[in-house]
């Protein structure tokens, strides 16, 4: 389900995907919210593009570091390729 800032507090939250399209970020919400686990989204700016490279703005989903290998399962068995490593 999804939480606000206050949930994290204490904890370090870890980044595990950023949706480019508000669909898409509204679809993984479906998923995370149908499967009973806790996140954390908000809007940030990231770097994208090919030939136009520059800064865009996406939502960044958080979850808590106990969570994040049935998160990654949970989005690779609905098609999301989880976010690993640095933003």
């Amino acid at each position: 389900m999804r939480q606000d800032a206050s949930y994290f507090e204490g904890h370090e939250p870890i980044l595990v995907y950023i949706a480019k399209r508000l669909k898409d970020a509204l679809r993984l919400e479906g998923v995370l919210n149908e499967a009973g686990l806790d996140y954390g989204v908000e809007a940030d700016q990231y770097y994208g593009g090919f030939l136009f490279r520059g800064e865009r703005t996406g939502a960044f989903f958080y979850v808590l570091p106990d969570t994040v290998p049935a998160v990654h399962r949970v989005m690779r068995s609905n098609g999301y390729r989880p976010h690993e490593g640095d933003r």
